[in-house]
């Protein structure tokens, strides 16, 4: 230190904060090295990742809503999902369902009305004795959720399409399915998805001719199974993203031979002006809008609806829903069906969302709509999913890791 000049000597001490007679804080750049920061950097550094944004939102609201479900939800929401094999019927791939069967996987929907069947003969035995034993205590206390035989043979005789196969493993059991594989003319035998995510489909009901409208279709599962049906006479396919738009087109090019295809029209129109190119034309129409992802968002970084750049995107997501909800009413027919579907826990989203277009729909557009009860599904689908025991309007498959599908909801809307 004897060495250095006054001016280079005073340059050292005020370095380390050690000018005589100055009060710590009086001197710029003061203190130890390793306590000193730049102003940019901490402004940088507390980056929460969206997935915790996300459970945190989900804790704080979906704890309120689900009550006592909600830990056993959160914890199936953060393991891995199961998923179905749908079938493809167009494919050359009579093997499959035996390879599938000789895996323990069933198709749960071909199998649904039949268990629903015993189910309804065991009510009415249980009834029936009820009946014999008096009412209060000596009532036979029938399955939660049951139906009478009465409520559930139109749903079971005309709701559920057979031609729609899909497959999935027991309860409990977490086994993946092997990647699809394409037959000799290069058609994929079947496509993995959320078997929750059909739940829409078989509520659509499309019959024989059915002009259908798949109002945000991407990236092109629900459009596949619609096609499945065999009974579209024309299916409009639309999404308003254009790299969606184009994995829909690869999905169909995957599974659907040409001639098929010449029955699909995909377009990437904003969705929520669609009646004003094709208003009161559809028998059925699918509104399966963009929301949280729930599981997504708890588990994913990547494309993240809860990071913080997109947080007044998040926060307009039920007035879009909305937009959407309302257009897919108008593009429908006198006497057509609409079904709208997310895949989210949120009633901002899901019930507060149709609550809110029947009372547009009804007010500002004079069209009486019916929401339609669908607790038939509980019913027949009961081995498969787990629903919420009090959904109110429309239905919600609750995620659980002995059956880890979903969230879906899914709620139908007849226009009288």
């Amino acid at each position: 230190m004897a060495a250095l000049g006054g001016r280079g000597r005073a340059a050292v001490l005020l370095r380390r904060g050690l000018v005589p007679g100055a009060g710590p804080g009086l001197v710029p750049g003061a203190g130890p090295r390793r306590h000193r920061h730049k102003e940019k950097w901490a402004a940088t550094a507390p980056r929460v990742p969206p997935t915790r944004l996300a459970l945190h939102h989900f804790d704080s609201s979906y704890s309120l809503h689900l009550g006592a479900l909600w830990p056993s939800v959160r914890a199936a929401l953060l393991c891995e999902q199961k998923y179905g094999a749908l079938l493809n019927s167009f494919a050359a791939a009579d093997h499959v369902p035996r390879e599938l069967q000789l895996l323990n996987a069933a198709d749960f929907i071909s199998e649904a009305p039949q268990k629903a069947q015993h189910w309804q003969q065991d009510a009415a035995v249980g009834e029936a004795r009820g009946c014999q034993e008096g009412s209060g205590e000596g009532r036979t206390v029938v399955q939660e959720g049951m139906m009478t035989q009465a409520e559930m043979s139109p749903p079971l005789c005309t709701s559920i399409s057979s031609k729609i196969k899909c497959y999935t493993f027991p309860r409990g059991d977490i086994t993946r399915f092997r990647p699809a594989r394409p037959d000799a003319l290069g058609l994929l035998d079947y496509y993995l998805l959320d078997a929750a995510s059909l739940l829409p489909v078989l509520a659509l009901n499309v019959q024989p001719g059915d002009f259908v409208l798949d109002l945000c279709a991407a990236p092109g599962g629900k459009t596949l199974a619609l096609l499945q049906t065999g009974c579209c006479g024309h299916l409009a396919a639309n999404d308003v993203s254009i790299s969606r738009t184009k994995r829909l087109y690869r999905i169909l090019h995957s599974y659907v031979p040409k001639e098929v295809r010449d029955i699909v029209s995909v377009t990437s129109y904003d969705g929520r002006v669609w009646d004003q190119m094709g208003g009161g034309t559809f028998h059925k129409v699918l509104v399966d809008v963009p929301c949280t992802t729930d599981r997504h968002s708890a588990t994913e970084e990547d494309n993240n609806i809860f990071h913080k750049r997109r947080t007044k995107e998040r926060h307009m997501l039920p007035m879009l829903q909305l937009q959407l909800l309302m257009a897919g009413i108008l593009a429908a027919r006198p006497g057509g069906a609409v079904v709208y579907s997310t895949c989210s826990l949120s009633p901002l989203q899901n019930q507060c969302v149709v609550q809110r277009a029947l009372d547009i729909a009804a007010a500002q557009f004079s069209i009486r709509i019916q929401a339609e009860d669908l607790r038939h599904f509980r019913v027949l689908f009961q081995d498969t999913f787990c629903f919420s025991p009090d959904c109110g309007l429309g239905e919600l498959v609750l995620p659980q890791l002995t059956a880890n599908f979903g969230p879906t909801y899914f709620c139908k809307l007849r226009l009288l």
